[in-house]
């Protein structure tokens, strides 16, 4: 759903008014560069679900987040007391972090999606309906909390990340594996929104989907923001954004886009590919731990 952002909004990290950005729904802080949107969950509306063929979806997704996953739980593994297993990620989706952690940890998932969720419970995983905090018991508490891909489609984010503190055991770690405001590939597509092709950017704010980005953040932001409910910065790293097997079922999930469109970014994808690494990556992973 699109709303306009008219209303004058303050920035949830450093409260600076927020300033008009590139599309009626979306703003900028001018003092710290947090970017946010007035785009609306609709996780369980079917209408919307339409638009979007999940099984192309999953195919083009399951590549990369699967690599990237296994990169993930190796940076975990070492910051993990070998008495502290338990394990929540919240917004589990298809279950395939899950699937990768295995045993390793004592592992629960939350995922508010009906539909996806059925489908990840047929592959036997621990996985409740919900929302986070509300779908956990008073009595759960975690050594390690992770959001991958989904702290930046929490509205409340800030009632979020005080609930993952909460939700924590001394020691503890949070880890938010979320898209970089200064990643190359949103720079490229604000650079193009500004020259009158807003596609490739209303596509990363994942606009008219189910669950839309509400938040864009920089490590230094993000940073700033998490050091306000506690928790102490331990690392960030970046984890590749693209790799080429399942890159078109991954753009061309999306049924509302034109054919067009779609070959225009997959090959320009395609081409600058190999040049990637010499700019910041537009996946960054941030790690916090309770002290």
């Amino acid at each position: 759903m699109k709303q306009e952002a008219s209303a004058q909004r303050n920035c949830p990290v450093c409260q600076t008014p927020c300033q008009a950005g590139l599309q009626p729904w979306h703003f900028v802080c001018p003092a710290c560069k947090y970017e946010g949107t007035s785009l609306e969950p609709t996780i369980n509306v079917q209408a919307m679900h339409d638009v979007v063929d999940e099984e192309e979806r999953e195919r083009g997704l399951r590549a990369i987040r699967t690599e990237n996953f296994r990169d993930l739980i190796s940076l975990i593994r070492p910051m993990t007391k070998p008495t502290g297993r338990k394990l929540l990620e919240v917004g589990c989706a298809h279950g395939w972090f899950l699937e990768e952690v295995g045993t390793e940890f004592q592992s629960l998932g939350i995922e508010p999606d009906d539909q996806v969720r059925n489908a990840t419970l047929k592959k036997g995983l621990h996985v409740v309906g919900g929302y986070f905090p509300d779908a956990l018991s008073p009595e759960d508490k975690f050594d390690v909390i992770v959001f991958n891909d989904v702290i930046e489609h929490i509205p409340s984010i800030k009632d979020a990340l005080d609930a993952c503190n909460a939700r924590m055991n001394k020691g503890g770690i949070l880890v938010l594996n979320l898209p970089n405001s200064r990643g190359f590939f949103y720079l490229l597509s604000k650079l193009l929104a500004r020259v009158g092709w807003s596609s490739p950017f209303r596509r990363l704010w994942q606009e008219n989907l189910p669950s839309p980005h509400v938040h864009y953040f920089a490590p230094d932001n993000l940073t700033r923001l998490v050091q306000q409910t506690g928790l102490v910065h331990e690392k960030t790293v970046e984890l590749p954004s693209v790799r080429v097997k399942g890159l078109w079922d991954r753009l061309s999930c999306a049924r509302n886009v034109s054919t067009v469109n779609l070959l225009v970014q997959y090959f320009g994808i395609l081409t600058v590919a190999p040049v990637l690494r010499l700019f910041p990556s537009d996946i960054s992973v941030g790690v916090y731990r309770k002290t």
